[in-house]
């Protein structure tokens, strides 16, 4: 890998995170394109790395909402932002479940397995579809909601399957706002993200050659411009009910993904 991969992969994950296109799914789809031949586990570093600066993206992006919130917690009452902490908290529970029994079967999969994307891509792009022609409400989401809700998200650790795009289309789904399932589904993977990193480190997981470092940060910084403009841009388009268009954009990448691991 070299700088410029480096940038290109950190813009895909950037832009990626947000629109409902799976992240992880174009990060392998790149790797392959750029003859990255990384072992699953080196592969998996770089793109905890790039998923860190999507995370610090969307901190900036919803610093207000993030603010209003740790104030509410810190008056340590069952008010509205305790009630919200409390549902990001639910959501996370799959997903840890998932990192914690079946940690090694899903690193394994972070090794070029175009196949496995295209088939899931074409999962995703069934979600996008159908959330696009559901009805906007006006309704919060549901502790009962919020789990649901961390099950898609724990699913879509595959890659090939879109986070947002998961999280977002079963918010909606079960008859959530857009616009809060919107921003349910960006806040509910920081401390997910956070939380896998801080464990990483102190298993000494995480760990990397020093002639890595630059590639690490140019694909950090990259990853984190392009984030802070695809998830201002995302919560725009969900609003408008433009999923479908990232639905047929999924289908398509699906079918030259999987056609291209058949023809080699």
């Amino acid at each position: 890998m070299d700088i410029s991969d480096s940038i290109i992969l950190g813009v895909i994950q950037g832009l990626t995170e947000f629109l409902p296109v799976s992240s992880s799914g174009h990060l392998e789809l790149g790797k392959a394109i750029l003859g990255n031949h990384s072992i699953p586990k080196e592969s998996l570093l770089f793109t905890v790395v790039l998923h860190f600066a999507t995370a610090l993206s969307t901190m900036v992006v919803f610093r207000k909402d993030i603010w209003l919130l740790l104030k509410g917690i810190l008056k340590f009452e069952w008010n509205d932002d305790m009630q919200f902490a409390t549902k990001i908290a639910l959501s996370m529970i799959p997903a840890v479940i998932v990192g914690l029994f079946f940690e090694e079967q899903l690193e394994s999969l972070f090794g070029g397995n175009i196949l496995l994307v295209g088939c899931m891509l074409i999962i995703t792009a069934a979600l996008l579809f159908l959330a696009d022609k559901a009805k906007d409400t006006h309704k919060k989401v549901s502790f009962k909601n919020a789990f649901i809700i961390g099950i898609s998200q724990a699913i879509a650790m595959l890659p090939g399957i879109s986070r947002s795009g998961a999280t977002i289309s079963t918010s909606v789904l079960l008859g959530n706002d857009k616009t809060r399932a919107a921003r349910f589904s960006f806040l509910m993977v920081v401390p997910l993200i956070f939380g896998k990193i801080a464990k990483d480190l102190v298993s000494g997981e995480l760990t990397y050659e020093s002639s890595n470092f630059t590639f690490l940060s140019v694909g950090f910084i990259a990853a984190f411009v392009a984030g802070l403009f695809a998830c201002t841009w995302m919560i725009s388009l969900v609003k408008k009910s433009k999923l479908s268009y990232f639905a047929i954009y999924c289908a398509i990448v699906g079918v030259i993904a999987i056609s291209y691991s058949i023809a080699n």
